[in-house]
This record gives structure tokens, sequence and C-alpha cells, in this order.
């Protein structure tokens, strides 16, 4: 842990020691998927919180409902109830042995965690940040309204989180074709019509850009330059934070959120510095994320560059 006791007893080079730290969070990172799926099969939760691995269990078991909710429909089936009722577990299952799945349902949980615990210490509103207020009375039509699409898209994952639920419109492309794929396996031979028109309606309905993680994506895109402003979590929110700093230090937006976690705080310090944030700035955002943690001594030497090497080449690929 980067902490006060390292940064009076080391004489090590601050880069030493991030690397070190980093290479201990990489170890972590690799364990996240066996772990989380050993403890969704099972009932101990002695290395995770129960409410993070409730939270977990309840969004797959959210989308494992509404896939066979569809394939219900799809066979105009007269108790779709009774047929969710039965074949959901087996179907969550399914989902839960996927490692990329599972990894972004852990990262929502840990995102729903972060802007509760800020809000709740630091007043910083989960949902109508001043970043996005000040989005929302742009004179540009097209800013307003993405910032009010994701305000509303927010609000939304807020209420989900609070019932432990992820509608499927609002997973990435990729996991979504995943999700399809899978239930697509779970369809008996006689069903195989019936799958594929429920595959078909569930397609068309869905749009990945009036996702909130893609509302999110173009909210950022569209501030340019000024995407610097996002990269402070009490002027921009905690999610608008995430995907700046995600997409300013090139890495997977789960990653990112992973690594606010208190075992991969080297990743999160030089993520801030690979997004050319100054050694100042990161520390504000240590201060309201981690207040108990400070950055190592020298840290203000590094430089940029080297940041993003030592990010580069990190095991980031262990998330999938």
């Amino acid at each position: 842990m980067i902490d006060a006791r390292m940064t009076q007893t080391t004489e090590q080079p601050v880069e030493a020691i991030l690397e070190k730290e980093l290479a201990l969070g990489d170890v972590v990172l690799g364990t996240i998927g066996p772990i989380l799926g050993h403890l969704l099969a099972n009932d101990d939760h002695s290395l995770f919180s129960d409410d993070i691995v409730a939270r977990i269990r309840g969004m797959i078991s959210s989308c494992a409902r509404q896939l066979i909710a569809a394939q219900a429909d799809a066979a105009e089936t007269e108790e779709p109830d009774e047929l969710v009722k039965v074949h959901a577990p087996e179907l969550a299952e399914s989902l839960t042995a996927n490692p990329a799945f599972l990894t972004h349902c852990h990262a929502l949980a840990i995102e729903w965690h972060l802007a509760e615990r800020l809000q709740e210490r630091n007043s910083i509103d989960p949902v109508l940040s001043p970043l996005v207020q000040a989005l929302i009375a742009s004179p540009d039509a097209a800013t307003a309204a993405n910032a009010m699409s994701y305000l509303t898209a927010q609000a939304r994952f807020m209420q989900h989180q609070r019932r432990m639920e992820l509608p499927l419109c609002e997973l990435p492309g990729d996991l979504f074709h995943a999700a399809v794929l899978i239930l697509a396996t779970h369809a008996g031979e006689d069903a195989e019509e019936t799958s594929k028109k429920a595959e078909n309606r569930l397609r068309e309905d869905f749009d990945e850009g009036k996702s909130r993680l893609g509302l999110l994506s173009r909210l950022i895109a569209a501030m340019g330059n000024g995407a610097m402003a996002a990269l402070s979590v009490s002027h921009a929110g905690t999610s608008v934070f995430l995907t700046a700093l995600a997409v300013a230090s090139n890495q997977q937006r789960e990653l990112t959120v992973i690594s606010t976690n208190d075992r991969q705080l080297a990743r999160l310090a030089l993520a801030m510095r690979t997004a050319g944030l100054k050694p100042e700035a990161i520390e504000e955002q240590f201060a309201l994320i981690h207040p108990e943690i400070v950055l190592p001594e020298g840290f203000e030497t590094l430089r940029s560059d080297r940041a993003a090497a030592m990010l580069a080449s990190s095991a980031s690929g262990l998330l999938g």
C-alpha cells in the first residue's frame, strides 16, 4: 500500500516503489475472477464484502431473468414467470462463468460503492455534478442534449444498483452479444426457432449508443481538450471522472474502476499521472478517494510518459 510509512522509511526511487506496488496489484487482479466465481457459487465471502458479492449476484441474476423472459415472450408461453423461475438460475451460472461479464458487474458494484461513499463523506452528488450542470447549460444544443440524456441514464443507474439490477440495454455491446449467445446454448433442439426469434428481438431493441456508458463516452469525447476538467472527481462526479480517467490513461474502464480499490493504489496514481494530472492535483483526488493515503516521497518527479510506460508494461490484460 502507498502510505505514509513507506515514504518515511524507503530510500528506493519512486519508480521502483510504484513498480513493486503495481506488480503486487497485478497479482491481485489475476485472482479476482476465480475468487468471485467461487464466492458466487458458494457462501464464503471472507475476501470480498457481502454487499459486493450480493450486488454482483443480483445483477447477473437480473440479466438472466430478462433473457429467459425474452425467450418466453418469443415462445408466447402461458406461464412466463414459471419459465423464468425454472431456467434463470442455470443461465445465471453460465453468465457467471464468463470472465468479462463477471468483471463488468464487479466494476459496476465498485463504482456504486465509491459513488455512495463520496456522497456520504464529501457530499459529491453521484448524478448531478457541477460539470454535468455546466454541460446541460451549454449553448451548444447537442452538448446540452447529450448531458441531459446522461443525467437521466445516471439516475437510472443509481436506482438499478439500489435494486441490484442490470438492464440488458446497459451492457457494453460485446457483453450483450456474449449474453445472447449464452442464451442460445440453453435452448433445446426443439426450441431453436423460438430462441432465434428471441435473439432477433433482443438485438433489434439494443442500442449501445443510448446506454449510460455509451453516453459517458460521447460526453468525454465531445469535450475534447476540455476533458481535463473531468479529471476532478469533485467537479465531474464519480462516473464521469472514472470514464475520463480511463480514456486519458488508455485503460479499460473496468480496470480503471477497480483501481480505486485499496489494493490497486499504485495503478490509480499512475493512471492519474498518465492522464496528465500534476502531482498536487493527484493528491487532491486521493484526499477524496483515499484520504488515509500519502503518495510516496519523490512522486512529484515522476514524468507522465514514464507513468504511461509503467502502466503499459503491467499485466492489465488479466481482466480479459
